[in-house]
């Protein structure tokens, strides 16, 4: 499994350095003879992308450093993918009229909010300070943030190379992407635009605001 990381720290007389992973804040050493690509030199605070492993006295460091910028990405991004998902949704809700156009705000709303948190975590990680519980940011994906989630993993490299959060991550999405597929059920889609029209204003004055003012502050 490859990790992702930012060089924060270089010594190019020395040919070494730190890089800072994304995902826990921990530094890695790395040295010069790691890098693929011999006939480049690092630079700070360049993306990078790496394996982890040890040196002969067993001390964790980086392996096979790949700079972010030569990685090859096959297929849409994660970021087009959301974007699509998203204008599928606007569609379907301003042109089709097939579900509420609620809806639309909702993801959008959902989506900048959990960007904004995985921002918020990365740079908690980076500085060692206090971090996003997971089980929010999985919470945050399943009532509609996940657009947002996939452009904040893939724009700021942050978990996006994590087993285990990636496998709750997808649960989410297909759960909520089912919830979504019920919304053409003419009898579910009255229904939900009957709730979001009486609750809608409840949700946001009492429990988004202080979820806001707990976690954004």
């Amino acid at each position: 499994m490859r990790n992702q990381g930012t060089l924060t720290s270089w010594n190019d007389e020395r040919g070494f350095g730190f890089i800072t992973s994304d995902d826990d804040g921990k530094k890695i050493f790395v040295h010069i003879n790691s890098f693929s690509n011999r006939g480049r030199r690092p630079e700070l605070n360049q993306a990078v992308s790496y394996a982890l492993s040890s040196d002969s006295k067993g001390r964790p460091c980086a392996a096979n450093v790949l700079f972010a910028d030569e990685q090859r990405k096959s297929g849409l991004s994660s970021s087009v993918i959301a974007l699509l998902f998203l204008a599928a949704v606007a569609i379907c809700s301003f042109y089709l009229n097939k579900i509420p156009r609620l809806i639309f705000i909702v993801y959008v709303f959902a989506s900048l909010l959990t960007f904004i948190m995985y921002a918020k975590d990365k740079s908690a990680a980076k500085n060692g300070s206090w971090r996003t519980p997971e089980s929010t940011l999985h919470l945050l994906a399943l009532l509609c943030g996940w657009p947002g989630a996939l452009i904040a993993q893939q724009t700021l490299r942050h978990k996006s190379k994590k087993e285990s959060f990636r496998f709750i991550f997808w649960t989410t999405v297909l759960l909520n992407c089912g919830a979504f597929a019920l919304l053409f059920i003419p009898e579910v889609s009255v229904e939900v635009q009957y709730w979001l029209d009486l609750k809608l204003k409840f949700w946001i004055g009492n429990i988004a605001k202080p979820f806001i003012t707990k976690y954004l502050q």
